[in-house]
């Protein structure tokens, strides 16, 4: 069985999926999988549309604003088997601003992700609910993480959203520290396989198989450890020193980021969707239904 699949783009918390490659589960469930490249988040959607590719990752967003859009068809795109499910960005920041509570961004200089939706729209919600209007927040959106991490070295900000390695880079730098882990929170879906109906009927062994192969990262996690998967996955990150992407793995393995399962939490869904409706990036409630594969239901 050989399926095409797309990374979303290169990211340290999508290790479990570099993983389940470099150490051949998916070959010993029995599938050939072609790792393809992708040239910017997202556009793996239109890939799956075109045909060009079977099945990618990325986050449950995508699947949400589309049927947020347009009914569902055969051509339409679906989530199944939960990879991550918490969210992975951090809210970093100079030591000397701890204790740190949300609240405390009223009267700071946030930078904020601007190369995908979804940690913002959650943020935004976390303000929300500790009574904090994201609107009245001093806050740069336009800026990459990588200028946000200069902006904190800088003075020019106060608070930087973000992710694995720019957390443990600035960590082991002595340049800033976790304030805040978003995921703290709880379950928010965030990364899953991602494909469209017709061709869940077409790979329904392959993704099958597949959904096998993910299930056997903690098992291997637990008994191996983040050193060790640092390790097996460095030849995806040539760049980042192993000391780096040790500390990174560690971090989101406390975190418990990664859950590996078929099922997508039913829970970390209704956040999500309540993050983009009170956001206003959707109009409408999709239904959990509409959007995760029955092969992935999590028991209500």
């Amino acid at each position: 069985m050989k399926i095409r699949l797309a990374e979303n783009f290169r990211a340290v918390f999508y290790a479990p999926f570099y993983a389940t490659v470099a150490l051949g589960f998916h070959r010993e469930e029995g599938v050939d999988i072609t790792l393809v490249d992708s040239p910017s988040p997202g556009a793996g959607i239109a890939e799956l549309e075109a045909g060009n590719i079977d099945c990618m990752w990325g986050g449950p967003l995508r699947v949400i604003k589309q049927r947020d859009q347009a009914s569902k068809t055969d051509g339409s795109i679906v989530a199944f088997c939960e990879v991550a499910a918490k969210d992975p960005f951090f809210l970093v920041g100079n030591p000397l601003l701890q204790p740190f509570a949300l609240e405390d961004l009223a009267s700071l200089r946030l930078g904020v992700v601007s190369e995908v939706p979804t940690p913002w729209l959650c943020l935004e919600q976390d303000l929300r609910d500790s009574q904090l209007d994201p609107v009245g927040i001093a806050k740069t959106l336009d800026k990459t993480m990588a200028e946000n991490a200069l902006g904190l070295t800088q003075c020019t900000i106060d608070v930087a959203q973000l992710f694995e390695p720019y957390v443990s880079k600035l960590e082991l730098a002595g340049e800033a520290t976790v304030l805040h882990a978003a995921s703290d929170r709880g379950f928010t879906a965030y990364t899953t396989f991602i494909s469209t109906y017709a061709n869940l009927a077409q790979h329904a062994e392959a993704f099958e198989a597949m959904i096998r192969a993910v299930e056997k990262f903690n098992p291997w996690l637990s008994e191996h450890g983040a050193k060790e998967l640092a390790k097996v996955v460095q030849p995806f990150y040539p760049d980042l020193p192993r000391q780096t992407l040790a500390l990174a793995m560690q971090r989101y393995e406390q975190a418990e980021l990664w859950t590996c399962r078929r099922a997508i939490s039913r829970e970390g869904f209704a956040r999500l969707v309540l993050s983009m409706q009170q956001s206003g990036f959707v109009k409408s409630s999709p239904t959990y239904e509409d959007c995760v594969a029955p092969c992935s239901y999590e028991n209500a």
